[in-house]
């Protein structure tokens, strides 16, 4: 098990973290911070500056989830993580990896008043700081840091986004200890608070073959759903499982995404091969018309909460804004292979033999 400790900058989540280890049994501590200061000596100045702090880097977001695995197979028990996470899609990346890994999460999340926060921002100022409270993932530099430019700290008055207040449970330590902050977050972990209900995808080890289906309102705009293991929006869907028909693939995944069972024959759109990207294997992406949607039956959608969180009504525009670029492409060629009654082949979010 992991045990999150989140919190703005100057929540106090190391020391909570230092004495959590000695109250939970079979616990360690696991720092990110180290591996944003591999990063700051392993990178080039010039990426690092393209980035406010390492966890805008997708290589210190996949070595957290793949060296937080690695620990925790090589001492088991539980690991306890004390670092700043704001950012919802950072959030569903990280957290989604460590489920597909067998990982269970306990999300907690320090809640400290604004004024105490900027006191201990201010000291720590003077101080350098600690590397596990906020400050970890922070791409600056460090005292003999080859680098050396100014550290970005979060700002101690920065704002809790509401994702997160609802994702975790919320343990106020405004007036406590670092003693006593970690019992109250003993307490709950055993109670079973924080536990963070994430659907276990497993990370593929080939290639891959993913149906997804487009259903339209009546104003022909499409549905988008947000899912919890991963960033940015997705069409339903899902990867193809061995021996199954493409097609079939993507009415089963709408049925249990989205509790929707479809009469329609489903029209595929587009078929667009996406090439291996380390970590990722690439593999066929397939886009089918799956038609539209009365507003009765939009009513009705059922979302399974370990898996996807929301869903919504986009138009081409406002879906430019939601999907990863990548996606956002296939859209765009599914959407006018729709308007055209064409199916398109595409290779990297581009037609081809067209």
């Amino acid at each position: 098990m992991i045990v999150w400790l989140n919190g703005a900058f100057g929540a106090g989540k190391t020391a909570a973290a230092r004495e959590l280890v000695e109250l939970l049994p079979d616990s360690n501590l696991f720092d990110p911070g180290l591996i944003g200061a591999g990063l700051r000596a392993l990178l080039p100045r010039k990426r690092l500056d393209e980035v406010p702090d390492c966890q805008g880097l997708p290589a210190w977001r996949r070595l957290v989830v793949d060296t937080a695995a690695a620990v925790h197979g090589e001492v088991g028990g539980t690991l306890v993580v004390p670092m700043t996470l704001l950012r919802q899609e950072y959030r569903d990346e990280v957290f989604g990896g460590l489920a597909a890994r067998r990982i269970p999460v306990r999300h907690v999340f320090l809640e400290v008043g604004e004024t105490i926060r900027r006191e201990r921002a201010a000291r720590r100022g003077e101080t350098g700081g600690t590397s596990g409270d906020g400050g970890a993932a922070v791409c600056g530099a460090a005292a003999g840091d080859r680098y050396p430019r100014p550290v970005r700290h979060p700002a101690a008055g920065q704002r809790v986004p509401d994702w997160l207040r609802a994702d975790a449970h919320t343990v106020d330590a405004t007036f406590l200890t670092p003693r006593q902050t970690a019992e109250k977050v003993a307490e709950a972990i055993r109670a079973g608070e924080g536990a963070c209900d994430i659907v276990q995808t497993p990370e593929p080890t080939a290639e891959t073959v993913a149906a997804g289906v487009l259903l339209f309102d009546e104003a022909d705009r499409v549905l988008l759903v947000d899912p919890t293991y991963k960033p940015g929006w997705e069409f339903p869907g899902g990867v193809v499982e061995p021996g199954e028909p493409p097609a079939r693939a993507g009415l089963r995944e709408v049925a249990e995404e989205l509790g929707l069972r479809l009469d329609t024959v489903l029209r595929l759109l587009v078929v667009d091969w996406e090439p291996p990207r380390p970590p990722g294997y690439g593999g066929l992406r397939l886009l089918f018309d799956g038609g539209r949607l009365t507003t009765a039956a939009a009513r009705d959608l059922l979302l399974p909460g370990s898996e996807l969180r929301g869903w919504r009504f986009a138009t081409e525009r406002e879906a430019a804004a939601m999907l990863p670029p990548v996606r956002m492409k296939r859209l765009r060629w599914a959407l006018r292979a729709r308007e055209r009654g064409v199916t398109l082949n595409l290779e990297a979010g581009t037609p081809v033999g067209v």
